[in-house]
């Protein structure tokens, strides 16, 4: 036990200690962990308590995505290849707050802690935000071809089948995915407070930026399943082209839309705060653990309530608190 910050710390990491640690866990945990888990799902279940779709898709999403393209969104014509890429890079932004893409700002938490002194920051304020994007586009450009491959054959193209209890393919494809990647998030945040077995370790020994990667990949498996409207205009002109290349790029850059105003925020909080919260995060090194762990464990816990939890709810299986407006 550390008695100047009141810390429990694991020594870190060497080549035989036989503890590889990934970026996530810096074995500095906080003394009062049960407590950042308590908050952090408490704030995850209150997100999902008051959140309502229709305000975020239409009033947010689908203004954003109509100034951007300079006409309506739902009934913008996508012939032709350039159209339809204007069209998802437009809607990936624009769809950056939907319920199915929101857990993509817990990706802040790790990255702001990185930036340091002025000289240099630029590139190293590029350098992650890079690696995300790489894992990010490596999985949604392999979803685009599968699309493009399979066609009027995927589940989207069944919402017509109310299915088992009233769940339509479609959503319970987003169920699933959803559920599995909020898991994920609660997990990486647990292993960052020491609580479960970091499971990047052993990768991140080998390549320090794999934690990024998945992160990455991640934020791009947001697009399976996703039942935002725009992106299901995307995604049937995808699957009806037949197009692979075409099913790629557009679903590449629905993604990387998705990253732009995470990237933005991400560069702000450096340039104005970086030097400020790397000392702060310095002197206290547990602080940069509670931070991400709190991060992720919201956002895993939003998407574990509110596309599995709530939608059970929706559908009058059980009781789930929610607002008048949601």
């Amino acid at each position: 036990m550390d008695r100047t910050s009141g810390t429990r710390r694991i020594p870190p990491a060497s080549p035989g200690d036989g503890r590889p640690r990934s970026l996530f866990v810096n074995g500095h945990f906080p003394r009062r962990r049960g407590m950042v888990v308590s908050v952090a799902a408490l704030f995850g279940f209150a997100l999902t308590v008051v959140w309502s779709h229709e305000f975020v898709d239409q009033t947010i999403g689908a203004n954003v995505a109509g100034a951007l393209l300079g006409q309506d969104a739902a009934t913008a014509s996508l012939s032709g290849s350039l159209v339809g890429i204007a069209f998802a890079l437009a809607t990936g932004v624009a769809g950056t707050f939907t319920a199915c893409n929101v857990a993509v700002f817990s990706a802040v938490a790790p990255l702001a802690g990185q930036a340091q002194s002025r000289r240099g920051r630029l590139a190293r304020l590029l350098r992650p935000l890079g690696y995300l994007a790489a894992g990010s586009v490596a999985v949604s450009a392999a979803y685009g071809v599968v699309v493009a491959l399979v066609g009027t054959r995927m589940p989207q193209f069944q919402l017509g089948s109310p299915g088992t209890s009233g769940f339509s393919p479609p959503l319970v494809q987003a169920m699933v995915t959803y559920g599995i990647i909020g898991a994920v998030l609660v997990w990486l945040g647990l292993a960052s407070l020491g609580l479960v077995p970091d499971p990047l370790a052993r990768v991140s020994a080998r390549f320090p930026n794999a934690p990024l990667v998945v992160m990455g990949a991640l934020i791009g498996g947001f697009l399976i399943g996703r039942p935002y409207p725009l992106f299901r205009r995307l995604f049937h002109d995808a699957a009806e082209s037949g197009n692979v290349l075409y099913g790629a790029a557009a679903f590449s850059l629905q993604a990387l839309g998705n990253l732009v105003v995470m990237g933005v925020l991400f560069v702000l909080i450096s340039l104005v705060a970086g030097e400020r919260l790397h000392r702060w995060m310095s002197a206290r090194p547990d602080r940069a653990s509670a931070v991400i762990a709190g991060a992720f464990i919201a956002a895993g816990a939003f998407m574990v309530l509110y596309w599995d939890v709530r939608m059970l709810a929706r559908r009058d299986l059980i009781w789930f608190p929610m607002a008048p407006w949601a």
